[in-house]
């Protein structure tokens, strides 16, 4: 052996015996042939994520996995330095700066990198608050919101809810709190899209302005008004201004609105009708029945 090793001759190694099988499928030997090497992995790592997908779809956990990848990549880009570390928010006067953070959906989690400013505003546009923002993000951690809010203009009453609404009409929330108290109140359907142009030619007239406690709109065509004292006014269609004017006119010289009446009705463009209480009709047949003269003896 070690002459054999020093002349370079190699032991002889016995053939292994050859195992005979049967010659493999058409398409396994396509896909053998032509498919890359680790292709299998990676369709097995395919097949993995499909049925873990599936069991996320079917399982209704849609959101609670686009949370926790949301989560997980905002994670990675504090980490790198992307963390919102100053918010300053503009404009804002009923609402806190939490309820805009929160209205945004901006939380401690999120990161500047991969905050979607365009989602943001319009998140907040959807608020009824918030008529409009401006997102601005300054790198690498600061955030600016700037808002401009509604205010609040009137009280609305629709089929016995009330509402406080803003100038254009919009619905800001249900009247729960007594801050909005000495808004102007509006009834009505239509009244609150109507009010605006109603109220501001009302302020016009002082004089009825101050004895109003309501203003209804009729049919979405007309309006009533309402006094503190329960007296309605019962306003025309057209040359509402006018009329307003005549009103405000006779309380001044008559003191109108302390005559012992219940309604005035101001439809009719020539006349003006006058309707009396209880009381104060009874008084007036009492004192016209004084004053019939009385029959003489004799008269037929």
């Amino acid at each position: 052996m070690l002459l054999r090793e020093r002349m370079g001759l190699r032991a002889r190694v016995p053939a292994r015996p050859v195992i005979d099988r049967e010659p493999s499928n058409r398409l396994v030997l396509l896909v053998e042939r032509y498919l890359p090497n680790r292709a299998g992995v990676a369709l097995t790592v395919l097949m993995l994520l499909g049925s873990a997908g599936l069991g996320i779809v079917k399982g209704g956990h849609v959101d609670d996995f686009m949370v926790a990848l949301d989560d997980t990549r905002n994670a990675l880009a504090n980490s790198a330095g992307f963390r919102i570390t100053t918010v300053a928010i503009n404009g804002r006067k009923q609402l806190s700066q939490d309820e805009v953070l929160a209205i945004g959906g901006v939380n401690g989690r999120s990161s500047l990198l991969f905050l979607d400013a365009a989602t943001v505003r319009d998140r907040l546009k959807a608020n009824p608050w918030i008529a409009d923002a401006t997102i601005l993000k300054l790198y690498p951690g600061q955030l600016q919101i700037d808002i401009v809010e509604r205010t609040a203009f009137a009280l609305w009453q629709q089929e016995g809810r009330l509402s406080v609404i803003s100038e254009d009409g919009v619905v800001l929330e249900p009247y729960v709190s007594r801050r909005f108290v000495t808004l102007p109140l509006v009834v009505g359907k239509g009244a609150d899209v109507k009010a605006r142009d109603f109220l501001a030619l009302l302020d016009r007239y002082p004089q009825v302005r101050i004895a109003t406690k309501a203003a209804i709109l009729v049919g979405e065509r007309r309006w009533n008004l309402r006094l503190k004292d329960g007296l309605d006014i019962r306003l025309p269609e057209n040359d509402v201004g006018n009329a307003l004017a005549v009103l405000s006119k006779l309380d001044k010289d008559d003191r109108l609105f302390s005559r012992d009446i219940v309604a005035v009705d101001m439809r009719l463009p020539d006349r003006l009708t006058v309707q009396l209480s209880d009381d104060a009709a009874k008084a007036r047949e009492e004192l016209f029945k004084d004053k019939k003269p009385k029959k003489k003896a004799g008269d037929a």
